[in-house]
């Protein structure tokens, strides 16, 4: 194996970025009697937990990490030990991540933003602790998430270190956390009153179509992330971590697959395919509306990522994943969530039930409905960050935007609400469902039009590639400018595939309609960092099954 080394010191140590991909095995064992943990490569008997790595980004524009535990455990001693077997089989991702996309934002000495992120975060990290002795499977499950944390950074910095300090409770705000947190940050910026706030106005934040094909023969469930491009390091992974509830008894969300990021315990995207029998994935809403970050606080509160992984693995249905999830609401990356119920789908029939729920989120409120006999009704329910319930779009200042801005900020208004609503009836099938998806048109759709100079937006499409707007256009509002940001993948499921928690994915800004994305020929290559990141995204669909050799995807 022929490796290529990068003198690149990051958050922890120098990393080698690996030319030639291969497969990594760890595992981790725990001694009972001395309370010690130990890692070993390979699998070796009485493992705790168990992980299998194997990074194709530079060929398929994924890596692979499958990590499960063993039941006889305890729950927090299986999360310390699957974060400790994943953060040292990916550090060397998580190094390059850290560097494209955390590195520069919080450094010593600290902003005064930074001064109360770092404040806010240990006061949060402090009130959980405080719940220590809450039993409920609830609060069993964030401290599992809590020490999973903990365990990461273990296995992250064993590297270096040769330590495994074990479970103490203590997690530095701005470790591997922050890479929890990610999506929090952009509301805890306007919250805690930065004053250079890093939110773009109108920026979309994912894309998402949940598909009734006709006859209700099959039912799709598809999403976009939306992000910039240096965050384009992606895993897809698989837990399966036994934690049991306090009965006794495995929790229903034991398993899921889903597309994330090195060093995130969570999807982010988020997109999540679970043994329960649910699908769960949003867009993101955010919030317009200053007096609401009132209620953004540091206690009562448990922040967005936790929550949406507590859910998911005690949920049994759409209805119970909703009242788990909005327990304690941080009002941090306020989202739409969509719960599709796949145990509740019956092919070919039309008086379904509770098959689909959606919530909404913005600081201080929640709204949850079963929207199962609208998606019956239309035969689809899109979603791309503007709220469907009127009272969260009032509230979180929806109406302000279309009075200042237009339609465009509005729910039916809005290029891909019309995109959706126009096109949507075209999807057949997966290759038809990819192709709406992954589409973006944006020089020749009347849908994609703005009053801009040129007069069109790449933003404005399923699938945005902003890299593509002239950096000398002019725009009315930043989204719908020239930026290192749009979709940087597409997942989708049905059926059958969910039945073994399988998805379709491809990894990178869309190229179906416009030339791929290349690092080389961006404008912005020398101020977004991309190490470790392919030059050119143009790569074929895959099909995950969670296990570590990936499968191509016929369109």
């Amino acid at each position: 194996m022929t490796e290529k080394c990068s003198v690149l010191f990051c958050a922890f140590f120098i990393v080698c970025i690996q030319n030639v991909s291969s497969l990594k095995i760890a595992s981790v064992t725990w001694d009972k009697d001395s309370n010690k943990f130990s890692l070993h490569k390979g699998i070796v008997s009485g493992y705790v937990a168990k992980g299998a790595f194997r990074n194709e980004i530079n060929t398929t524009g994924w890596s692979y990490l499958n990590v499960s535990t063993v039941q006889r455990f305890p729950n927090e001693i299986q999360a310390y030990a699957a974060g400790m077997v994943e953060g040292a089989l990916t550090s060397s991702l998580i190094n390059m991540t850290w560097h494209n996309t955390i590195k520069g934002y919080c450094e010593k000495p600290y902003s005064q933003y930074c001064t109360k992120l770092r404040n806010f975060l240990q006061q949060n990290i402090n009130w959980i602790k405080a719940q220590k002795d809450r039993t409920d499977d609830y609060w069993s499950m964030v401290k599992a998430f809590m020490v999973q944390v903990e365990g990461l950074e273990a296995g992250y910095k064993y590297h270096q270190s040769g330590v495994i300090p074990g479970i103490s409770g203590d997690i530095n705000p701005f470790g591997l956390y922050m890479l929890q947190v990610g999506g929090d940050l952009e509301d805890l910026e306007a919250a805690l009153g930065k004053k250079d706030a890093k939110r773009v106005r109108g920026s979309g934040s994912c894309s998402a179509l949940i598909k009734l094909l006709p006859g209700n023969k099959d039912l799709y469930v598809s999403h976009d992330t939306w992000n910039s491009y240096q965050s384009m390091i992606r895993v897809l992974k698989k837990y399966s971590l036994q934690y049991k509830t306090k009965a006794g008894v495995t929790v229903p969300g034991h398993t899921m697959t889903f597309s994330s990021y090195p060093g995130s315990l969570m999807s982010g995207d988020d997109y999540y395919l679970i043994s329960s029998g649910l699908v769960s994935l949003e867009t993101t809403i955010g919030n317009s509306n200053p007096a609401l970050w009132i209620s953004v606080k540091p206690t009562d509160s448990v922040m967005e990522g936790i929550r949406t992984m507590v859910s998911n693995y005690l949920a049994e249905d759409g209805n119970s994943w909703a009242e788990s999830f909005t327990q304690f609401n941080s009002g941090t990356y306020n989202n739409q969530w969509m719960i599709v119920d796949y145990k509740k789908f019956v092919p070919g029939a039309s008086n379904m039930t509770k098959v689909l729920y959606v919530v909404e989120q913005i600081p201080g409120m929640m709204a949850v409905g079963d929207m199962t006999n609208t998606i019956l009704k239309q035969s689809y329910w899109p979603s791309y960050n503007i709220p469907y319930y009127p009272q969260i779009f009032n509230m979180s200042g929806g109406n302000e935007n279309v009075k200042k801005f237009g339609d465009w900020f509005s729910y039916d208004g809005s290029p891909r609400a019309k995109i959706f609503k126009r096109d949507h009836s075209k999807v057949i099938d997966l290759k038809s469902m990819i192709s709406l998806m992954r589409y973006n048109d944006y020089t020749h759709d009347p849908l994609s039009v703005c009053n801009c100079t040129p007069p069109y937006s790449a933003e404005n499409a399923i699938s945005a590639r902003c890299d593509l707007n002239p950096a000398n256009g002019t725009y009315p509002f930043g989204a719908l400018g020239h930026r290192s940001h749009g979709g940087t993948d597409m997942k989708l499921t049905n059926s059958a595939m969910f039945k073994k928690l399988q998805f379709v994915a491809i990894s990178g800004p869309t190229y179906d309609q416009l030339p791929p994305f290349q690092w080389s020929k961006a404008d912005f290559r020398d101020s977004a960092p991309h190490i470790g990141q392919p030059d050119v995204f143009k790569f074929d669909p895959i099909m995950f099954d969670g296990t570590t050799d990936f499968k191509p995807f016929q369109r």
